[in-house]
């Protein structure tokens, strides 16, 4: 499991991308990934392209992303999902949340 970020090159738009499992042992990187979040950015990506697994405690950091983010960006997109990681987040309602696809 791994984890890394982007940042457009206008830093418009910040890519977090999680590869292997999305769990509880990625709760100080995931944080760290958006602690540092400039005012010019206006949209949040999380890539799950290459995320096989996700746990409640990965649900808990998107909540816990979007709380501390707040209005300070426009969107938060959850992207790339497979479909079993789609399901866990309709089944959690997290489509009402976040821009899912």
């Amino acid at each position: 499991m791994s984890l890394s970020k982007a940042l457009s090159s206008d830093g418009k738009i910040l890519t977090i991308q999680i590869k292997g499992k999305f769990d509880f042992n990625l709760v100080q990187l995931f944080r760290q990934a958006y602690a540092d979040i400039g005012n010019s950015t206006d949209k949040v990506e999380i890539d799950l392209r290459e995320t096989d697994y996700m746990d409640s405690s990965a649900l808990g950091m998107l909540l816990n992303m979007k709380k501390t983010l707040g209005s300070s960006v426009d969107s938060i997109r959850i992207s790339n999902c497979q479909p079993q990681l789609k399901k866990i987040l309709q089944i959690s309602r997290f489509d009402k949340k976040f821009d899912i696809d």
